[in-house]
């Protein structure tokens, strides 16, 4: 059965999410503050979180962000608030979607489908147990996809797992330009509700590889387009 955690303050919007999730028989956890939810998803691992962004303790960013370094959960971030700068954390520390409150259970519950229906990036890896693809090396940066590692100059560079497939997506072609769509479809799914998510992973991808920002030497932008990984030198 998939499981899901629903984490919010307001107990009678929890109970409600709660009911409606359990008429679609998944089974649902709840927490009420931002260090329970975090125990509840390590000792339950979830398939899905459901995550407030105005939380008691430890609010939903930080939440997201440490849940991040041991779950690939799915999460939906859930806000009193519509100014873009929630939208933009909430998706900079791996949140995979976004609703504005007061929202329906309805679309909520449809977003959760959406969400589910993806493969996960870590499940697919895995799948792949009779193929061993060989490093592939760009002069400083080594992305090894069979070991899910990438290191620049010789050291390792922390990446969350979208940010690993989105530079997997881009550096398996290098040259070829991919829109936001297309990099959405790649990494996220083609249900995935907002391009903007992309324009913040490349960015965060370009603080950890990229030495001079007004130089890019590997992740351009196509202005108009989209994104490519830049060819190798002759």
């Amino acid at each position: 059965m998939t499981r899901i955690l629903v984490v919010d303050d307001e107990t009678a919007l929890v109970e409600l999410v709660q009911s409606y999730l359990e008429r679609e028989q998944y089974e649902v956890l709840t927490a009420t503050d931002g260090r329970a939810a975090l125990d509840l998803a390590h000792t339950s691992q979830p398939d899905l979180v459901v995550l407030d962004v105005m939380l008691p303790i430890l609010d939903g960013i930080e939440v997201c962000r440490q849940l991040r370094q041991f779950s690939d959960a799915y999460v939906i971030m859930l806000t009193a608030r519509a100014e873009e700068i929630d939208k933009i954390l909430g998706l900079t520390v791996g949140a995979d979607d976004y609703l504005t409150k007061p929202f329906s259970p309805s679309e909520l519950v449809a977003r959760i489908k959406a969400l589910l229906r993806r493969p996960r990036q870590t499940a697919t890896a895995l799948q792949r147990d009779t193929e061993t693809p060989a490093p592939q090396h760009w002069e400083d940066l080594t992305i090894d996809e069979a070991q899910h590692e990438v290191t620049l100059h010789g050291q390792p560079i922390e990446l969350t797992a979208r940010e690993f497939a989105l530079l997997l997506a881009l550096a398996q072609h290098p040259g070829r330009v991919f829109t936001r769509a297309q990099l959405l479809e790649r990494v996220w799914g083609d249900a995935y509700y907002d391009e903007h998510v992309v324009d913040v992973h490349i960015g965060n991808l370009r603080k950890k590889l990229e030495a001079d920002p007004a130089h890019l030497h590997y992740l351009e932008t196509v202005r108009g387009v989209g994104y490519r990984f830049r060819r190798r030198r002759e």
